[in-house]
């Protein structure tokens, strides 16, 4: 099948498999006029391939984990795994340091909504608040 009956089987942009072929994630034959030919299971690695970028991994990633899907063995599922591993423990990390600064920003939007609760009520005058400096029109 070309390129685009490819896309539109699996879903994926005609870009997307440009990349994923780039990033050498997918084979094609070419014809003599140099399109792009693909095999039923060039669409099923498709699929495999956006499950692993829906989870969050990278090209150089995936690209990591194919040997287990290309050369079973117990060596290059042990390897997988703990690539797999690695990456979770990598957006644990970044899901931690987003929740801390979710923390921070709901701690801001407190103090702004106590002080517009001060500036409601009368208890802060308005010359009292700090003033945001505004740029310089152009």
């Amino acid at each position: 099948m070309r390129i685009g009956e490819l896309a539109a089987r699996t879903g994926a942009s005609v870009r997307s498999l440009r990349y994923y072929e780039e990033q050498g994630l997918l084979r094609s034959t070419r014809s003599a006029g140099g399109q792009r030919h693909y095999t039923d299971a060039e669409a099923e690695r498709v699929a495999f391939l956006r499950r692993l970028y829906a989870a969050g991994l990278s090209s150089s990633t995936i690209a990591e984990l194919l040997p287990c899907v290309e050369a079973p063995s117990e060596e290059n599922a042990e390897l997988s795994l703990l690539r797999m591993v690695r990456e979770r423990e990598r957006l644990s990390a970044h899901i931690a340091d987003l929740l801390h600064t979710r923390d921070a920003l709901d701690a801001v939007i407190a103090a702004a909504r106590a002080y517009r609760e001060d500036l409601r009520t009368g208890t802060l005058a308005p010359d009292d608040a700090p003033r945001c400096e505004r740029a310089p029109a152009s």
